[in-house]
């Protein structure tokens, strides 16, 4: 009797599209990281610069800005989520101080 070709996984072929570009993506950004390190540590070096100027930095850097600000959206989204999941063990006298707090800052 003749035997079937075994037939490719349809899933498993996505599965290896899907992972490319995200190792490429992972790629890219490694790159992108790399290069604004160097130019972070090119104008830090440069001994022509007697005061460190990190808003000309930031702005003369391509894509620092943008990672600064996702960098730090992504702590703030940190920060909150152990802030919220600390909240159950406060007492309540620690809760009221919090929310007083919040009332004059906010």
């Amino acid at each position: 009797m003749p035997r079937k070709t075994s037939q490719p996984n349809d899933e498993s072929e996505k599965e290896e599209e899907v992972e490319k570009p995200n190792h490429e993506q992972s790629g890219n950004e490694i790159e992108n990281l790399t290069r604004m390190l160097a130019a972070v540590l090119d104008y830090l070096s440069d001994e022509e610069n007697e005061v460190i100027d990190v808003e000309y930095i930031i702005d003369n850097t391509e894509g620092l800005r943008d990672w600064w600000k996702q960098y730090k959206e992504n702590n703030r989204k940190r920060i909150e989520e152990e802030i919220a999941a600390s909240l159950g063990d406060l007492s309540f006298e620690q809760l009221k101080k919090i929310r007083e707090q919040i009332k004059e800052n906010g």
